[in-house]
């Protein structure tokens, strides 16, 4: 068990230091629930209420908060506590899955292959015809990634993801279970003897940047034509729907089970809610928000924040809520 004392954790964290303990940290926890061993955050008044009732020995938290350590207690004081605890947690991040041997006997690789210096392949994954490994990339086991596919530096690719062919992927990237990329995007149009549906053929592949992280579940489709293309820094949540040519900018965020239609564009920075929906061929611009549950028809200016199905703008829709509750009175 890693164990740290206050002053061990203050010079990563580099804050100031207000009170005293006998405690070392062994851990991070909620601070409802952490113990005399652990550490936990404050980032805001809500919860500050809540550090006297607290077990916790030390609380980061941010430095325009008016907060007494306590008996036998420390906080140390930043200026944001959420970044800091993002820095802190890795510190405390366990040991990732062992490899007992880089590439795993059980593992199926093309003769073609090229594996780059330190990558690690796990058991019974498949790497398909030509495709091409940069150095340290971390496939676990159970992962398929088909022919022609490029993987950049230092990627990880987590049990149950499959890679179709053609993909192009950049370095610094995590997937998460059971990803899927570039399989077949959603396209089909009535047979002319209208008596069913016939498929439309997705011939073009995926390109995702480099630092990306995609959720567990998540899809992105292959083009129709060319390439659907995820920007450096994006962070996809579980269950998120990207479909053919969708075209993502630099650090888009989609929250969980939110989607994207066919040929959507997200500028730089967009933020996509929880559960929202967006329309095909819709372009959403740079740092635009659109709420949670939100279905967007039509596209979105530049820093506009949207809300409601159909999405209108954030402040026009909270007064429409407010209108009709006080006509349900």
């Amino acid at each position: 068990m890693k164990s740290f004392s206050i002053e061990d954790i203050n010079a990563f964290v580099n804050g100031e230091v207000v009170g005293s303990t006998t405690h070392r940290i062994t851990g991070l926890e909620q601070i409802q629930n952490a113990t005399e061993n652990q550490a936990t955050f404050i980032g805001n008044r809500k919860f500050a209420k809540l550090w006297p009732d607290s077990k916790a020995s030390l609380a980061i938290v941010n430095d325009n908060l008016d907060i007494e350590p306590g008996e036998n207690r420390v906080l140390i004081k930043v200026k944001n506590a959420d970044l800091t605890m993002a820095k802190l947690l890795e510190s405390f991040t366990p040991e990732t899955p062992y490899f007992e041997t880089d590439i795993h006997p059980a593992a199926n690789i093309d003769a073609s292959a090229k594996i780059g210096n330190g990558s690690r392949v796990g058991a019974g994954s498949y790497i398909g015809k030509n495709v091409v490994l940069g150095d340290n990339v971390t496939i676990y086991p159970n992962v398929t990634i088909l022919d022609e596919t490029t993987i950049g530096a230092h990627t990880t690719i987590w049990s149950g993801a499959i890679i179709r062919e053609r993909s192009v992927i950049g370095s610094h990237c995590i997937f998460h279970n059971n990803v899927s990329i570039g399989a077949d995007g959603f396209g089909y149009r009535p047979s002319e003897d209208g008596r069913g549906l016939v498929k439309i053929p997705h011939i073009g592949n995926v390109v995702i940047g480099n630092g990306v992280e995609i959720g567990a579940n998540s899809c992105v489709d292959r083009g129709k034509f060319s390439s659907t293309i995820i920007g450096d820094g994006c962070k996809i949540d579980n269950l998120v729907q990207i479909a053919h040519n969708c075209i993502l900018g630099r650090s888009c965020i989609m929250a969980g089970s939110s989607g994207l239609a066919g040929s959507v564009t997200l500028g730089d920075g967009v933020v996509i809610g929880g559960s929202a929906s967006i329309k095909d061929h819709t372009t959403i611009h740079s740092g635009a928000t659109v709420g949670a549950g939100s279905g967007v028809m039509n596209d979105v200016a530049a820093g506009k924040t949207v809300l409601g199905y159909p999405a209108v703008d954030s402040r026009e829709m909270l007064k429409q809520w407010v209108a009709l509750r006080k006509l349900a009175r």
